[in-house]
């Protein structure tokens, strides 16, 4: 079913009610923790969490929940709302506000509404599947790109990338440095990297190793501004993609970066 006013409301309401759990834990104590995976969580992502979940289950009691904190909810529904209360919870505990909220509607396994926000700056991007994607409210658009060489490429660390993946990355930074060192990669920023390509400030992000929770919101974004995308191979990203992860502002030169990424190489999912 086609994406509607009260899917789009109710994706507001989510990112408002976890922006309120967010921000009183900012530059403050926030308790962080290491997971089992080793990676940081904080009392401010799972009170974002849980407040969003809560207001779900009240309002669209059928549909499923995948969420980086508490875990999957079956629903009855071919409609699942996906949730990363804080994408970017490093650069969260140490005070950096380039973290984001991610909050998004995947329809048959096809991301169909997504919002990325900041709630310490008050910013928001809103995808949505056949629409322009805003920011703050007003229409936005990824920017031309000539070339990739000189292309802005962004990525939060070379060191989350696996071991077989960083020949491939490596490929991308040669490329679009054209052999100058000060043309290289711009590091950190998780999904606030992809709010800045929609908004033309960036032309390409490539990551691996991501969750359904990490991506989904980000599709309807790139893509409602103009962007493209895909994984690694171009394909479509989906609820079953394996997590290679690449944006691309101008989709002409979508050709250009997967020929860099595969080099003589070649790609395989995991």
């Amino acid at each position: 079913m086609p994406v509607t006013q009260a899917d789009i409301d109710l994706a507001h309401r989510l990112a408002d009610a976890a922006g309120t759990a967010i921000r009183p834990y900012f530059r403050s104590a926030h308790g962080v923790e290491l997971k089992a995976d080793h990676s940081p969580v904080t009392r401010a992502d799972r009170e974002a969490e849980a407040v969003m979940r809560k207001l779900i289950e009240a309002e669209r009691s059928g549909d499923g929940i995948v969420g980086e904190e508490y875990g999957i909810k079956d629903g009855v529904t071919a409609r699942q709302w996906v949730l990363d209360p804080i994408d970017g919870t490093r650069s969260f505990t140490v005070g950096r506000a380039i973290f984001g909220t991610l909050i998004a509607l995947v329809e048959d396994g096809w991301p169909v509404l997504g919002v990325i926000d900041q709630p310490i700056q008050r910013e928001r991007w809103v995808g949505i599947a056949g629409r322009p994607t805003t920011f703050n409210g007003a229409p936005i658009r990824t920017r031309a790109c000539p070339a990739v060489a000189g292309a802005i490429l962004a990525t939060t660390s070379p060191h989350l990338f696996a071991d077989d993946d960083v020949p491939h990355y490596l490929g991308l930074v040669a490329a679009v440095s054209g052999g100058h060192a000060r043309q290289g990669p711009v590091y950190g920023g998780d999904c606030y990297n992809y709010g800045l390509l929609a908004s033309g400030h960036l032309d390409i992000v490539c990551e691996s190793g991501l969750q359904l929770y990490d991506y989904a919101a980000l599709v309807p974004v790139v893509e409602g501004a103009g962007g493209r995308m895909c994984d690694w191979n171009g394909d479509p990203l989906t609820a079953t993609s394996a997590g290679h992860v690449l944006a691309i502002g101008d989709p002409a030169r979508t050709d250009d970066v997967l020929e860099a990424l595969h080099g003589t190489t070649e790609i395989h999912d995991r």
